[in-house]
Protein backbone atom coordinates (compact mmCIF):
# COMPACT_ATOMS: atom_id res chain seq x y z
CA UNK A 1 0.00 0.00 0.00
CA UNK A 2 1.11 3.59 -0.62
CA UNK A 3 2.70 5.63 2.25
CA UNK A 4 -0.42 7.62 1.99
CA UNK A 5 -2.14 4.94 3.76
CA UNK A 6 -0.08 4.76 6.71
CA UNK A 7 -1.65 6.05 10.10
CA UNK A 8 0.10 8.69 12.21
CA UNK A 9 2.74 7.53 14.71
CA UNK A 10 2.95 3.81 12.94
CA UNK A 11 6.79 2.87 11.72
CA UNK A 12 6.75 0.84 8.37
CA UNK A 13 8.81 -0.38 6.35
CA UNK A 14 9.82 0.67 2.84
CA UNK A 15 9.10 -2.12 0.21
CA UNK A 16 9.24 -0.23 -2.77
CA UNK A 17 9.73 3.45 -4.48
CA UNK A 18 8.32 3.98 -7.68
CA UNK A 19 7.91 6.70 -10.25
CA UNK A 20 10.46 7.93 -13.21
CA UNK A 21 14.29 7.48 -12.20
CA UNK A 22 14.19 11.41 -11.36
CA UNK A 23 12.02 10.97 -8.50
CA UNK A 24 13.22 7.88 -7.09
CA UNK A 25 17.12 9.39 -7.04
CA UNK A 26 15.38 12.39 -5.12
CA UNK A 27 13.24 10.21 -2.85
CA UNK A 28 16.52 7.81 -2.48
CA UNK A 29 18.91 10.83 -1.55
CA UNK A 30 16.20 12.07 1.10
CA UNK A 31 16.69 8.34 2.65
CA UNK A 32 13.63 6.54 0.92
CA UNK A 33 15.49 3.39 0.56
CA UNK A 34 13.54 -0.17 0.08
CA UNK A 35 13.83 -1.77 3.67
CA UNK A 36 14.33 1.75 5.15
CA UNK A 37 12.00 2.30 8.21
CA UNK A 38 9.34 4.87 7.65
CA UNK A 39 7.24 6.96 9.95
CA UNK A 40 4.33 9.52 10.00
CA UNK A 41 4.53 12.63 12.35
CA UNK A 42 1.80 14.55 10.90
CA UNK A 43 -0.49 14.86 8.20
CA UNK A 44 -1.57 18.55 7.03
CA UNK A 45 -3.78 19.61 3.98
CA UNK A 46 -2.43 16.52 1.84
CA UNK A 47 1.47 17.15 3.28
CA UNK A 48 3.06 14.34 4.93
CA UNK A 49 5.87 14.88 7.72
CA UNK A 50 7.92 11.67 8.44
CA UNK A 51 10.78 10.52 10.22
CA UNK A 52 13.52 8.50 7.49
CA UNK A 53 16.74 7.89 8.83
CA UNK A 54 16.50 9.87 11.98
CA UNK A 55 15.47 13.43 10.26
CA UNK A 56 12.01 14.82 9.48
CA UNK A 57 11.26 15.73 5.70
CA UNK A 58 7.84 17.23 4.21
CA UNK A 59 6.75 15.56 1.20
CA UNK A 60 3.75 16.62 -1.06
CA UNK A 61 1.06 13.51 -1.21
CA UNK A 62 2.16 12.43 -4.85
CA UNK A 63 5.55 12.29 -3.88
CA UNK A 64 4.52 9.76 -1.00
CA UNK A 65 1.81 8.05 -3.13
CA UNK A 66 5.34 6.48 -4.86
CA UNK A 67 6.34 5.07 -1.74
CA UNK A 68 5.05 1.60 -1.01
CA UNK A 69 5.46 0.07 2.04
Amino acid sequence: MPLTMAGTGETNIIKKVGGTGETRRFLENLGFVTGGQVTVVSEISGSMIVNVKESRVAINRDMASKIMI
